[in-house]
């Protein structure tokens, strides 16, 4: 079977705390219903400011700044033990400060939806025209601003948000309709982060891919936002709507959705498409959801922690043929959860690990490093999610034992190896395994590893149309000379043969 290649990968956050101190859905609804509670009064102070998330270990192992090895042995909290000095790039992309954040946000508004204050537009154009992926094409949709007198009427009179830095109203964000409950100011500034934090990570991916944005054929976007009015609530298409301002005039798209399932799925999606040669240069896309901000702040108010869930991840992948060189991602061994799997943890980590390694004679011990819900445990332990990924590594390991492939002594070292401490920001679709796929590339081309998985999973009844779970899973490794021949018109029997000739003159070598 064909496989595809994974060319580059970007990873992006965007740190906005002010958007998450009013618009994430935890404070929103809070000052909705209690505007005058405790909680709220005393957030603003377990505010993580941008030094301390640039200098966050588990954030400079988002953009590649440094490896997820750095975590095993980093001694714990990492939000006291930071790193010695600020972080803004890594490898695969960036940690972008707010005020940038609200000036991309207005170049990314086709509708006029945006509006900044003009003092504060020029501040955010000058600093934006000081950054490497920001070409004049996109600087230019920077618009000068408006009044403060305008921006105060839309919001007093017709139901704008107001955007905010440093504690101030710098601009609002405006409804799309007068009674459309899809087109509010809320909804659309949830739905223009999302694409503004994806196109971010786009112009990332094109920059590591050493590509050109015309070059990108097939955008597949595979965030939690829905985009549509009244009549078609989910139409989209973010996938087209970030291809367009990032420059990709060649490309199409469409929306992938299924939670925090969605970003494997559109791998193997655009995966699939570029191995039956319907797509050439296929980029998988995600922005950051606005509402899972701050969405575990009431537990970390309560315990006197920092509130960490301040930055709206992003992510891409450019997926291509496979060229003998790349990491491949095997469409052999695709991991599914099927409807009549059930929902127990023993099943779905069966379904999703064991079943696609028997299916191509591999055992568990066969993949090197499992990357499976890597949301960051000092996020989710404080809230009393537990350490997700660290369960799911313990799930893995039993299920080797139970089928004899390790010994039970051997969990601890089976977890420690082929394991990871989670590093990625709770943005649901974000954590999803995708976020390792730069390093296992990185991994698997240095030759430290030669396999790797990459695990999504989704929890389908939070839209209340099933009580089923949803996941997938793929195969990430070194590509396979066999499979790069038969790409090239050459059979199984004729690779045989060439094996065959190349053991006897080597035979003959050895003898003499």
């Amino acid at each position: 079977m064909p496989n595809a290649a994974v060319k580059a990968t970007s990873y992006s956050l965007n740190h906005t705390p002010e958007l998450a101190l009013y618009y994430g859905n935890t404070p929103f609804v809070e000052r909705e219903a209690h505007p005058d509670s405790e909680f709220l009064s005393a957030l603003p102070d377990h505010v993580q400011g941008y030094e301390e998330c640039s200098r966050y270990a588990p954030n400079l192992v988002y953009i590649g700044a440094m490896g997820p090895e750095v975590l095993e042995d980093k001694e714990q909290p990492w939000y006291q033990k930071l790193e010695p000095s600020v972080v803004r790039y890594g490898k695969y992309g960036e940690i972008m400060p707010e005020d940038e954040t609200l000036g991309l946000l207005d170049i990314c508004d086709v509708f006029d939806l945006v509006w900044l204050e003009k003092s504060f537009a020029a501040k955010v154009k000058e600093k934006l025209a000081k950054h490497p992926l920001m070409r004049e094409d996109i600087l230019a949709r920077l618009e000068e601003g408006h009044d403060s007198v305008e921006i105060e009427h839309e919001i007093n009179k017709s139901a704008a948000l107001p955007l905010y830095s440093e504690g101030k109203i710098v601009g609002c964000s405006r409804r799309g309709h007068e009674f459309d409950p899809n087109l509010t100011a809320y909804e659309l500034l949830v739905n223009m982060m999302c694409k503004t934090s994806a196109v971010l990570s786009l112009l990332h991916l094109i920059k590591n891919s050493e590509m050109k944005p015309e070059d990108v054929d097939f955008v597949l976007e595979c965030s939690e936002e829905a985009a549509g009015d009244m009549n078609q609530r989910g139409g989209g298409n973010f996938a087209k709507a970030i291809a367009e301002i990032a420059g990709c005039s060649n490309a199409s798209g469409c929306d992938i959705r299924g939670f925090c399932a969605a970003p494997v799925n559109a791998v193997i999606a655009g995966a699939s498409m570029v191995a039956a040669g319907t797509r050439k240069n296929v980029a998988v896309i995600a922005g950051g959801a606005i509402p899972k901000l701050y969405m575990n702040s009431r537990d970390h108010v309560k315990k006197s922690l920092p509130a960490l869930e301040n930055c709206l991840g992003s992510f891409g992948v450019l997926i291509v043929p496979d060229d003998g060189k790349l990491p491949v991602i095997r469409l052999d061994a695709i991991g599914k959860h099927t409807v009549g799997a059930g929902s127990s943890p023993q099943t779905v980590t069966s379904v999703l690990t064991l079943e696609p390694l028997q299916r191509v004679g591999l055992l568990l011990t066969d993949v090197d490093k499992y990357a499976p819900e890597l949301h960051n445990p000092e996020i989710t332990l404080p809230a009393g999610a537990g350490n997700v990924p660290e369960a799911n590594f313990k799930m893995i390991a039993a299920l080797g034992v139970m089928k004899k492939q390790i010994e039970k002594a051997d969990m601890a070292d089976f977890i420690k190896t082929r394991g990871m401490k989670g590093f990625a920001q709770t943005q649901g679709h974000i954590p999803s395994g995708v976020p390792y796929m730069g390093h296992a590339a990185e991994a698997i081309n240095s030759g430290k590893i030669t396999r790797a998985m990459i695990i999504g999973k989704g929890s389908l009844f939070l839209g209340r149309m099933t009580n089923l779970a949803d996941g997938a899973s793929f195969l990430m490794e070194k590509p396979q000379p066999i499979a790069v021949a038969q790409e090239n018109g050459v059979t199984r029997d004729q690779i045989r043969e060439i094996i065959i000739e190349a053991l006897e003159e080597l035979a003959l070598t050895l003898k003499k």
